[in-house]
């Protein structure tokens, strides 16, 4: 660390995450108001303040204002941290429960918006299926740092698979029970896996 990267960085990071989310919110404003379809980049850009060009910075399609999040670096720190002793798929778990925590009750409703908005529109269900894929790839790459196998060993990818058909679980559960929280459905969906798991 140097005395010019240190406070300089991390002002400019916040800086950058506030800017991404009002981006985000502003969007998702105008999804509910106009319909996503509907909703133009320049509408977007204009909303925010900031040029189409900035805008793709921080979201390089329209889909990625909807299906992206702030929250896998949290996960994966907190994953990083739990006790080896673990199972993968109980620090897993472990890791959702802490991340639960630390997220305030607006934005478990701009997730739940999200995730609605997602099954409504079959595009963005399309781009939802194709960041699965990349998400299995990056819970693959955790489980094989604590397993100590390789990332593309049939085991470790069934184990993320199994993961992500437990959050998809909950999407469709919650698509049809509005009054579920979304989070919570994926903790739940998660502690009847290990259950089964662990009873064998």
């Amino acid at each position: 660390m140097t005395a010019t990267d240190s406070p300089k960085t991390g002002l400019r990071e916040k800086k950058k995450a506030k800017t991404r989310a009002v981006i985000q919110a502003n969007a998702m404003r105008l999804f509910r108001e106009q319909g996503y379809q509907a909703t133009t980049i320049e509408q977007i850009a204009d909303a925010s303040e900031v040029s189409p060009s900035t805008m793709f910075r921080y979201f390089p399609t329209k889909e990625a204002l909807v299906i992206e999040d702030e929250f896998d670096p949290m996960l994966i720190e907190l994953y990083s941290r739990q006790p080896p002793g673990m199972s993968p798929i109980q620090a897993f778990l472990q890791t959702v429960r802490e991340g639960s925590a630390r997220i305030p009750p607006e934005a478990r409703r701009a997730v739940r918006e999200r995730m609605e908005l997602i099954y409504s529109v079959p595009e963005l269900r399309a781009a939802n299926m194709s960041q699965m894929s990349e998400t299995l790839n990056l819970i693959a790459g955790l489980i094989a740092e604590r397993t100590g196998k390789d990332r593309g060993d049939l085991s470790v990818l069934a184990l993320a698979g199994a993961i992500i058909g437990a959050v998809l679980g909950a999407h469709a559960y919650c698509a049809s029970h509005p009054e579920e929280d979304y989070i919570d459905a994926i903790q739940d969906a998660l502690e009847q896996m290990d259950r089964t798991m662990t009873s064998g």
